[in-house]
């Protein structure tokens, strides 16, 4: 019998959510924080928000890459698609929320 190696909490089903849940937190964090302060650098979101520097960077990355945000000389800028994100974030995460009761079994 061959021992089970140990896993990092993000080799398993819970943790891989877990881990990505909290980076869209982030994601969803920065987001807000550029549509509030744009345009927006990286070094002052990374102290608005108390985030390493590579971190804000790859939110910014991501967020651009979905559209939420465009990147200007000035620093990032919020686009039309980040208020919608966040306006129907409530509902998305009653939905999510639903789901994730169907799953424990309530």
């Amino acid at each position: 019998m061959v021992d089970d190696p140990v896993l990092s909490p993000e080799a398993d089903l819970l943790g891989k959510l877990k881990s990505e849940i909290e980076l869209l937190a982030r994601h969803l964090t920065v987001a807000r924080a550029v549509e509030r302060a744009q345009p927006i650098g990286i070094l002052k979101l990374s102290e608005l928000l108390d985030e390493p520097v590579h971190r804000i960077r790859y939110s910014l990355h991501v967020l651009e890459g979905l559209g939420y945000i465009v990147a200007s000389p000035a620093g990032a800028v919020a686009t039309p698609r980040t208020q919608e994100l966040i306006g129907g974030l409530d509902a998305e995460i009653e939905g999510l929320i639903t789901l994730l009761q169907t799953i424990r079994g309530d």
